[in-house]
């Protein structure tokens, strides 16, 4: 059972105290609704507290007299019912076995859950709200977070809804869903990679995702037709030698990979296509699709950063986005064989 502690609204409107654990935004929408399961599951999976959140803004109105200045309305009603969504997001999560930590915050959703990015483990959003009481929380802001969050993100659409055994009204998600029929869900980990040092960043917290779930981790290369993006390729170099290039590289990261990973069960992909298409399309099949934040032209060239934006924006499944950041373990790679841009 959950073990809970309430704080309807946090004290100090100007400074939020980020909880460690994992942050999930809830706004009362299906979406969010979503969201909260996947992120009790992965708080349990990682033994780890949920916190979980909602934020209001009070409206400010500009006054039509003659006198002008400005009007505000009694915050009162709009707390309260931010406190119900609370209550009912926590009585959601309280089979299980986690510690839930839960508060109301004055504030705009997205700088709040930016702040708590700071010192959170993992932030966890869905794909768009209901326009409710965190405001822009989900939707334009939901792919702006990932791009400035400190943490890890994980945006969590409605479609996936079925598989967290959540119900839908939405008649379009619904439709989605019969189109898809009851496809099995693999127990697969997929990483989108371009060769760049931000996607071997994203590769080591997939790898770590997937032994937390007990997943196989799949790292997929999607090479799209010559284009701008691909402006490195030597224009001799046809696309059956420009495969096996990569195909050398994938190997020597996947060694590099399973000797930090020794236990875990590693496979490669090097498919023909855009690279959002081919991950959209695995969001349909795998219980997570991981990429970084940005790439740095690798062997898709734009793998990374507008195209994790298009994931986002299209996945059928789970999406984690992992930000830049340092690892010792990077050092090490060289040794594994053929790297981009190395001699």
């Amino acid at each position: 059972m959950a073990r809970q502690q309430m704080h309807p609204e946090s004290e100090g409107d100007d400074e939020v105290i980020a909880p460690q654990g994992i942050v999930v935004g809830v706004d009362g929408s299906e979406h969010s609704q979503c969201a909260l399961v996947w992120a009790a599951r992965e708080a349990e999976r990682r033994r780890r507290p949920l916190h979980i959140v909602t934020a209001y803004s009070v409206p400010i109105f500009a006054a039509s007299g003659l006198d002008g200045g400005y009007a505000t309305v009694d915050d009162s009603v709009i707390r309260e019912g931010a406190e119900a969504i609370l209550k009912q997001a926590v009585d959601k999560v309280s089979s299980y076995d986690i510690d839930v930590d839960a508060s109301v915050e004055n504030g705009d959703a997205s700088g709040v859950l930016l702040e708590m990015s700071e010192t959170a483990e993992l932030l966890v959003f869905g794909t768009r709200g209901r326009g409710g009481f965190v405001g822009r929380l989900l939707g334009s802001v939901s792919s702006a977070l990932p791009a400035h969050a400190k943490c890890p993100t994980v945006t969590v659409p409605l479609v996936c809804a079925a598989r967290l055994g959540e119900t839908t009204t939405d008649k379009r998600v619904r439709a989605e869903q019969e189109k898809s029929g009851s496809q099995p869900v693999e127990n697969v980990v997929v990483v989108g990679v371009d060769g760049s040092e931000q996607a071997r960043v994203a590769v080591l917290e997939a790898a770590a995702q997937a032994e937390r779930m007990g997943a196989r981790l799949r790292a997929v290369c999607a090479v799209p037709q010559y284009s701008g993006s691909l402006a490195w390729v030597p224009a001799p170099m046809d696309r059956e030698a420009l495969f096996a290039d990569i195909r050398v590289q994938l190997d020597a990261g996947a060694a590099w990979l399973q000797s930090h990973y020794p236990n875990l069960a590693i496979e490669t992909q090097l498919v023909d296509g855009t690279p959002v298409d081919v991950l959209v399309e695995a969001s349909r099949h795998v219980e997570l699709v991981v990429v970084g934040t940005r790439g740095r032209g690798g062997f898709a060239g734009m793998l990374l950063g507008s195209t994790s934006d298009g994931v986002l924006h299209h996945a059928k499944g789970p999406v984690l986005v992992v930000p830049d950041k340092d690892d010792p373990r990077l050092a090490d790679r060289p040794n594994f064989g053929p790297m981009l841009g190395a001699a």
